[in-house]
């Protein structure tokens, strides 16, 4: 499994659980309570997803995997001298790339680089980055969607079938 799996599913997991759990609740519900039921989940999406990065310590875990996937790469193409460390402070998926070489070892570390399982991209110098905490956020909204998505359809055939009564 790479590292942006391992960091990313429970994410999608965690958000299509609790949409379709607020989606089944608030969709049998007055239109009051309905947007309070999917308040309440907005918030239980958005609050998983900093509780799996930070306390959980899910970024810390997909910063180390991605460094020594990245190291492993820089010793195996001879480039010992040079650095690579995702950038933090937020943590990011972008790469930073830091030794001596020369202007045709720049670019093909960059291209090479990028191709590491979970890095957003990889760079010579600092530049602004989306914090991973806040993918892990959309993503959890995005999958959380898609659990309301669900609900909808299971609430609207439990109303379709409740018409019948043989």
């Amino acid at each position: 499994m790479t590292a942006g799996w391992q960091y990313f599913w429970p994410l999608f997991a965690a958000g299509l659980v609790i949409g379709v759990t607020a989606g089944l609740v608030g969709f049998r519900r007055a239109a009051e309570r309905r947007r309070q039921a999917l308040g309440i989940g907005i918030a239980a999406a958005v609050a998983s997803a900093l509780l799996w990065h930070w306390p959980l310590g899910a970024g810390g875990r997909f910063a180390a995997a991605v460094e020594q996937e990245a190291r492993f790469v820089l010793v195996d193409w001879e480039m010992g001298a040079v650095t690579a460390r995702l950038q933090r402070g937020p943590l990011t998926r972008r790469l930073e790339l830091l030794g001596p070489a020369d202007r045709f070892q720049r670019g093909q570390l960059v291209r090479l680089m990028d191709l590491v399982p979970g890095v957003g991209g990889a760079t010579w110098s600092k530049s602004r980055a989306v914090p991973l905490a806040g993918e892990g956020a959309a993503l959890s909204l995005l999958s959380f969607l898609l659990g309301l998505l669900l609900a909808y359809v299971v609430e609207r055939r439990r109303r379709h079938n409740s018409q019948w009564t043989w």
